[in-house]
């Protein structure tokens, strides 16, 4: 279909919603299909709201269980302008063709940041499928942004009840009224509400409330006291509803970190109060055992993610350097890895039905593959899960890629860690991971000998992710999969701080950025050239945002270790972005650690951007001696193009080879197709150049 913004399968299965977000100011349309017929468009006005949010986060579109109505977040109507002519205030009522005037566009409001530009308060409604009305749901405070709404479970006698995410406004400093950046942040405060259906008729069977409440707002806090809490989810009879929480990320101030997972008891005859009991499901993981559960690390939760059971879960998780596919029973509170142990491959969780389950699986050496799971249950009553291809027509590649492909191998590599300090905890005092992808173009090992010239090994790369609270992943990339057949081995560091190792070792970066995680890209280095998988004259290194901070820190403090650099969007002085960034949060937590966000302010001392630069690659630009091509995005509101243009031109200065693109419509991941596709075109040219 084209032109769609998603499309959502009613509960039954029999009924699709289609969703087309129009441009400038045209209506956005609803489409309710049926098979093969569309049985009603619904074209919904700019007056009653703006775009439909389809973005997988503020994103909530839900189908009510007898499919009468639809649940939905988009972006509230545009408020009134004041309009002027020559005279001064133009009166109500006068067309604009009547004379000549300027738009006063009024207050400014802020957004969510990061590919959030112009959308600044996500807002429920719902829609009655057979007469095609739209209605704004009413009593949720103005202060809240919503997303990912979900319909309660009916009850018989009882009003119908929407359960939705909610995110304040305030959550600058000090509570300022200042929208954070919101995209890959999930420390931004966040609750569980529920409110009742605005088509229902005024009953007497409301929420029981206690507390404080506003005036006006009715809709009622269901986590009260819990920092985070998010991606809602009842269980199939539902007597319980279970949701993530980001708490270790919004007291720590990390944009990421190890999530918890929880249960509350749902009250069918809706006597729901604010003092509702949470119980623990998955707690935080601090310092996982060796080859042990590491926590939970989702990005996301299917819509249904429910076994026939009814109490257990599946879910896609970070485990280490691999994603895994988890069960987890909500009663029990045990959690099994059901994709393979003995597999170092990724592994992502696409649907289930009943006890079947789809799913994907690729490595940084094998494109993506369908897989069917499906489980038996053992004399001891052990619980096996069995695996099969599914035959897939969209996933087709070419004898070509393939071919290349059949040359590349990958393996796990555990790095020890080099600076043992007893100020850091267990957790970050065990190895780290890095993921090797060797080339090779030979078909035997006495070729492949052969093939070094004067024992001189393959040029290596070395990738670094961003965040830094992300993580590299042994998962299909054709960006990368592309420099590998242009005759690189790639090195991807997932340095202490990532994602997928317990939450000692990620809490164990903030503080010490630029030393520690310089440090431990350093010792993966050393790592393979003493192992003899590369060689220490060529090496060349590549990273984004984050990485992009590392890549440009490591050329400057290590000059003499690197041949070439490529760095996209990358953070290279602290003391600039933290005055332009949508999240100068960040700036504070990761260069001052645990307690920056305490004394985070928009208007930062002396002291603190002292150091700020102190803590940035700009402070070593002048040891760089290696030629670096940036690749900037100039709608990016994460870390400004200011930033990479201001690294570049004090390289120009002082005459370093240097080439800068920029991308003019791409914002902070520059990962428009065409983008993408000539940003990692003009690196493999560079690295050529360069490298070899």
């Amino acid at each position: 279909m084209s032109g769609a913004a998603t499309v959502v399968p009613s509960p039954s299965g029999s009924r699709l919603l289609v969703v087309r977000n129009k441009e400038n100011d045209s209506p956005a349309v609803l489409e309710i299909w049926g098979s093969a017929l569309l049985e009603k468009e619904i074209h919904i006005p700019q007056s009653v709201h703006g775009s439909i949010y389809t973005d997988g986060w503020f994103e909530g579109i839900s189908w009510n269980h007898d499919e009468s109505m639809i649940a939905y977040v988009a972006e509230e109507p545009p408020r009134a302008k004041p309009v002027f002519d020559y005279l001064g205030f133009k009166k109500e009522g006068l067309a604009e063709k009547d004379c000549n005037s300027w738009k006063g566009q009024g207050d400014w409001e802020e957004d969510w940041g990061e590919t959030y530009s112009k959308k600044r308060k996500p807002s429920l409604f719902v829609v009655g499928i057979n007469s095609g009305e739209v209605r704004a749901v009413k009593g949720i405070p103005r202060s809240l942004s919503v997303g990912q709404v979900v319909w309660a479970p009916p009850s018989k006698g009882s009003d119908s009840l929407l359960v939705f995410v909610g995110w304040s406004a305030e959550n600058g400093p000090q509570n300022s009224p200042r929208k954070l950046g919101i995209k890959y942040c999930y420390n931004r405060p966040c609750a569980l509400y529920a409110i009742v259906d605005p088509f229902q008729q005024p009953s007497t069977n409301k929420l029981s409330y206690e507390g404080e409440m506003d005036d006006h707002a009715t809709a009622l806090n269901l986590t009260h006291g819990f920092s985070s809490a998010f991606f809602p989810r009842f269980s199939p009879d539902g007597k319980h509803l279970v949701f993530l929480s980001a708490k270790s990320a919004v007291e720590s101030g990390a944009h990421a970190a190890t999530e918890s997972l929880h249960r509350i008891e749902w009250s069918a005859d809706r006597k729901l109060h604010q003092s509702v009991n949470i119980v623990d499901v998955v707690p935080v993981v601090m310092c996982p055992e060796d080859g042990c559960f590491p926590g939970l690390y989702q990005s996301n939760i299917l819509s249904n993610p429910w076994l026939s059971d009814g109490c257990t879960m599946i879910v896609s998780s970070v485990w280490c350097s691999t994603q895994v596919i988890l069960s987890v029973n909500i009663f029990s509170c045990k959690v099994s890895r059901i994709s393979p142990n003995e597999s170092n491959y990724s592994w992502d969780v696409l649907a289930l039905d009943g006890d079947d389950i789809l799913a994907v699986y690729s490595s940084p050496v094998d494109p993506p593959q369908i897989k069917y799971g499906y489980h038996t249950r053992q004399v001891d009553q052990l619980i096996t899960w069995n695996w099969l291809d599914v035959s897939s027509p969209t996933l087709k590649y070419s004898d070509k890629v393939r071919s290349l492909l059949s040359f590349h191998q990958f393996s796990l590599l555990k790095i020890p860690v080099s600076d043992l300090s007893e100020e850091l905890p267990k957790g970050a005092h065990k190895p780290f991971e890095a993921i090797f992808i060797q080339h090779s173009n030979c078909t035997s090992e006495e070729t492949c000998k052969e093939s070094k010239v004067d024992g001189v090994c393959t040029p290596l790369v070395l990738i670094l992710h961003g965040g830094p609270h992300s993580v590299s992943l042994t998962s299909y990339s054709k960006s990368l999969a592309f420099l590998s057949t242009l005759g690189y081995n790639l090195l991807l560091v997932n340095y202490r701080g990532s994602l997928g190792f317990g939450e000692e070792a990620l809490q164990s970066l903030p503080g010490r950025i630029g030393c520690q995680d310089v440090g431990d890209v350093l010792a993966a280095l050393d790592y393979v050239i003493d192992k003899g998988l590369a060689s220490a004259s060529k090496v060349a290194v590549l990273g984004g945002s984050h990485g992009g901070f590392l890549t440009t820190h490591l050329v400057g403090q290590a000059p003499d270790r690197f041949v070439v650099a490529a760095a996209r969007n990358p953070v290279c002085n602290l003391s600039l972005m933290v005055g332009t960034t949508d999240i100068p949060d960040w700036c504070y937590t990761e260069a001052c650690g645990k307690e920056g966000k305490n004394f985070f302010s928009e208007a930062p001392s002396v002291e603190q951007l002292s150091l700020f630069y102190e803590k940035s690659p700009i402070s070593h630009i002048l040891k760089v001696k290696v030629p670096i091509i940036f690749l900037l995005g100039a709608q990016d509101l994460r870390v400004p193009m200011s930033n990479g243009l201001q690294y570049a031109r004090a390289l120009r200065e002082k005459g370093a080879d240097v080439k800068v693109l920029v991308f003019p419509d791409d914002v902070h991941g520059i990962d428009r197709p065409q983008s993408d596709f000539e940003s990692f075109l003009n690196i493999g040219v560079w690295f050529k150049k360069h490298l070899n």
